[in-house]
């Protein structure tokens, strides 16, 4: 199996109910932020690692987003009749991702600063890891309410609660979610495993990150692209 993750998942299947109006004829990573599509501003930051292949699962309202993602030459693991979460959703894409651990990105943030994947792959460590979490620290989370999801130690171990936002780009080993009996599940499911076998890692990004995950979301994240700083 090898070191380096070398296949990116684009979680794109889920149903944007927080988006409320904007979903109901689209699918969430269609939805435009500064006249591109969302899963645009997120497959640039993919393509730019050169993964051997990116794979992107696919539920609600799925051709247009199939459309793109073909032109793109990103593979599509469609999950039907059911939703599978994000756990559920990356198992059923293993066959198309290969062996080895894998970048998953979410495709409903704006990334303000240097691209995590780069980050996320130079502080990589599979010897002490078996997940590296890209987070943003409550003050840089743009669009963010109520309070963090993660605190890290000195040496980036993570612990639940805290200060810092999973920003949604993450390295992750596979080889466990095939130990999972559901067939829907989160991928937090297993990152409890990992949490308390002290193998799952924070790296906190040094730019600024917006939630596009609701209306209000698509200003700010215009907002945060046409600023001048980071």
């Amino acid at each position: 199996m090898q070191r380096s993750p070398d296949a990116v998942m684009l979680f794109a299947a889920g149903f944007g109910t927080r988006m409320r109006e904007l979903t109901r004829d689209k699918p969430k990573p269609m939805i435009e932020v500064s006249g591109r599509p969302l899963i645009a501003h997120a497959l640039e930051l993919a393509q730019a690692v050169r993964p051997a292949r990116i794979v992107a699962n696919l539920h609600y309202k799925p051709e247009p987003l199939k459309t793109l993602l073909e032109h793109e030459n990103v593979l599509i693991s469609l999950e039907s009749p059911e939703i599978l979460d994000t756990g559920g959703g990356l198992r059923q894409a293993l066959p198309l991702l290969e062996d080895g651990p894998v970048f998953t990105m979410n495709t409903d943030a704006i990334w303000k600063g240097p691209n995590p994947l780069h980050l996320a792959l130079q502080a990589w460590d599979p010897d002490r890891m078996d997940a590296l979490l890209v987070c943003v620290p409550l003050e840089r989370a743009v669009g963010r309410t109520g309070g963090g999801d993660f605190a890290a130690d000195a040496d980036g171990r993570i612990s639940r609660g805290g200060k810092l936002v999973y920003g949604g780009v993450q390295i992750l080993k596979t080889q466990d979610l095939h130990q999972i009996e559901e067939q829907v599940f989160s991928l937090n499911v297993l990152w409890n495993q990992m949490t308390a076998q002290g193998r799952l890692f924070a790296l906190e990004y040094p730019g600024r990150w917006c939630d596009v995950g609701y209306p209000e979301g698509i200003t700010l994240a215009e907002d945060l692209i046409a600023a001048d700083d980071v």
